[in-house]
């Protein structure tokens, strides 16, 4: 479900952020004893990003405790100054195993850095990584350096990695595909165009070992070439289901539709996430059909007929067999499958008067909803939605997400003109205006959204008042609208706004990219105050908005957070949250090398924060997230 139906007591908030442990300094599984004192530090000048006055990188480079240096260069890694490179390539080359290990896994957090690296730092970090990976011994920390030359992306690092890739029985083979993989990810497609076509299939022969197959199947999925296709169709049927999965998203790609074939079986497959990407897959082949062709002239539009046995399997109460037809539902299907659109449906009315579950009668009305939205969003109106769910769903979710699909129409002739001149990408939103005045909070977001996309002149002034709302997410919403709508109008209300942002980080983006719309060059002394400001993310936007506005490149500085910053107690080692579902009971174990991460979760816990709220955001084989009081993803306590 896009919104399991949970009352959760607690929730797990799922983090971008890495989570790794301090080698072991004695060889037997923990942590040698170190001076704990020098470690606290250690912890605290992390959390405030601040180097200690260059006491931080001596220890990293000349403590005599290992335990103190890796710990000291996993926070070089996590604050991400580029002024401490030398100091993690030097740790590249350590005599402790464990030192390098912790090295390598720092330059891979240098080259993820918020704040991107200049050119000539990629180049020498690129060559160390090349240089410490091609003379390393220990399997680990090569496995490491590999990784780590993927999320450098750069045309060195892809050239070693491309390398590892032969023999395919190598052990370097697998890591170095996946690496790879982010890199494609992380840079598109066409920055592996170079790598061998052979070399990857080669790794994806069912004689292999599954790391193997694994890699192979990440990386012809990233890389999207259409001369991959029989090599994707054949591993749909490998005996592994997260290959098989790749090996559908990645057809689903740059497949046709008369792959469909191969994908078609996999909507029965034993492992929900693989029939989840197998739809997902046939229902992009829809796209690629001629146009109003049924599904005799358009074999995926056939092949996903057959989901309607799956919602007999829901109403039975699998669950999980829902993520099929929920993957249908978020990818969408061009007109030409609106009757399979309405027959899905039809299948889930019948099944909501025949279940005696209430809890699957909670599932099929949520499908209904995802269903009658994925109808709504091909004629660009909201009226399926409005009535969906079997009076199982609340007016507000039912509105709020017919109004997010409705804003991705894109079909059907642009108005004539627009508010500031800019072209909508359908014909305006007027039954949106309405619901920018709607009581709930995750309604007016997404009538934003649509007003946004599809502009009409009645919108300027209600999205005007939004801007000046007590609501810091709507107003930010707002402002951006703003932006979109070239409403020069709207600008006292968002500089207004802007002077909020030093108090109210969370602002910066939206407020940004709507100053730099409506003021242009006149925005750029207030976008230059934000890059000293002490929020990592107001100073990242302040740069990106300077960029653009200057054409020259703009960074900024590494800002230290005060002491006195908040910081939650540490969660005590070996504590647990317990997520209480309608579906059952979640027990999570928290890491203990994140403790500030584990305290603000034990903390908000405490207080109540998660009582009674939903996983407000589920794509089947991707993510689940929760823990929302807002339930739209755009809440939180204040603090981050």
């Amino acid at each position: 479900m896009a919104r399991l139906p949970a009352a959760v007591s607690t929730g797990l908030l799922l983090l971008t952020a890495c989570v790794r442990a301090v080698p072991p300094s004695d060889g037997g599984g923990h942590p040698a004893p170190g001076p704990e004192r020098v470690l606290e530090r250690i912890a605290d000048w992390e959390d405030r990003r601040s180097l200690g006055g260059g006491e931080l990188v001596r220890l990293a480079t000349s403590a005599p405790d290992v335990a103190v240096r890796t710990r000291a260069l996993r926070a070089l890694g996590r604050i991400q100054d580029v002024t401490t490179l030398d100091a993690v390539v030097a740790g590249l080359t350590a005599s402790e195993t464990a030192v390098r290990d912790e090295a390598a896994f720092a330059a891979g957090e240098l080259a993820l850095s918020w704040e991107p690296l200049p050119e000539e730092a990629r180049t020498a970090l690129t060559g160390a990584l090349t240089r410490a990976e091609a003379s390393e011994a220990d399997p680990a920390v090569r496995t490491t350096l590999l990784e780590s030359l993927g999320k450098l992306a750069t045309p060195g690092a892809v050239e070693a990695l491309t390398a590892r890739l032969s023999p395919p029985d190598s052990p370097w083979a697998a890591p170095a595909a996946k690496a790879l993989g982010v890199v494609a990810r992380k840079a598109g497609a066409a920055s592996v165009a170079a790598v061998p076509l052979a070399a990857m299939v080669a790794l994806i022969e069912p004689a292999r070992p599954q790391p193997a197959r694994y890699g192979g199947a990440y990386l012809l999925a990233t890389a999207k070439r259409p001369e991959s296709v029989p090599t994707l169709r054949g591993c749909t049927g490998d005996a592994d289901p997260d290959v098989r999965a790749l090996c559908a998203k990645g057809l689903g790609d740059v497949g046709g539709p008369n792959d469909a074939s191969a994908l078609a079986p996999l909507l029965a497959d034993g492992t929900p996430r693989v029939a989840a990407e197998a739809a997902r897959a046939l229902a992009k082949q829809v796209a690629k059909c001629p146009v109003a062709a049924g599904p005799t002239a358009c074999p995926p539009l056939g092949a996903l007929s057959a989901l309607a046995s799956r919602v007999k399997q829901v109403a039975a109460g699998s669950a999980a067999w829902a993520h099929p037809l929920l993957a249908v539902a978020q990818q969408g299907l061009p007109v030409s499958g609106r009757p399979l659109l309405s027959q899905l449906r039809s299948a889930l009315a019948e099944s909501d008067r025949s279940t005696p579950s209430e809890e699957a009668r909670v599932d099929l009305a949520w499908l209904d909803c995802r269903f009658a939205a994925a109808l709504d969003r091909q004629t660009g109106e909201l009226k399926e939605a409005r009535a969906c769910g079997f009076g199982r769903v609340s007016e507000p979710r039912r509105l709020a997400l017919g109004l997010r699909e409705v804003a991705q129409f894109t079909q059907g002739a642009a108005a004539p003109s627009s508010p500031g001149g800019i072209p909508p990408r359908g014909p305006g939103a007027a039954f949106a205006v309405p619901l920018l005045g709607h009581a709930s909070p995750q309604v007016r977001g997404a009538a934003l959204e649509v007003v946004a996309e599809r502009p009409v002149p009645e919108a300027l002034a209600p999205v005007r008042a939004l801007i000046a709302g007590d609501d810091a997410v709507l107003a930010g919403l707002a402002a951006s609208a703003a932006g979109k709508l070239k409403d020069a109008e709207a600008l006292p209300a968002v500089e207004a706004l802007a002077a909020r942002v030093p108090r109210e980080p969370d602002l910066a983006e939206a407020v940004a990219g709507a100053l730099v719309a409506l003021q242009g060059r006149a925005a750029e002394p207030r976008l230059r105050e934000w890059l000293g400001h002490p929020h990592a993310n107001v100073r990242r936007v302040a740069a990106e908005a300077l960029t653009t506005l200057t054409g020259a490149a703009v960074r900024s500085a590494r800002v230290e957070l005060p002491a006195d910053t908040y910081r939650p107690p540490a969660a005590p080692p070996g504590t647990t949250l317990t997520l209480r579902t309608r579906k059952g009971d979640i027990t999570v174990l928290l890491e203990r090398d994140a403790p500030l991460t584990g305290g603000n979760l034990v903390a908000l816990a405490k207080q109540g924060y998660f009582r009674g709220v939903t996983f407000h955001r589920v794509v089947p084989d991707f993510v689940a997230q929760g823990g929302d009081p807002r339930g739209d993803g755009e809440g939180g306590p204040g603090h981050s």
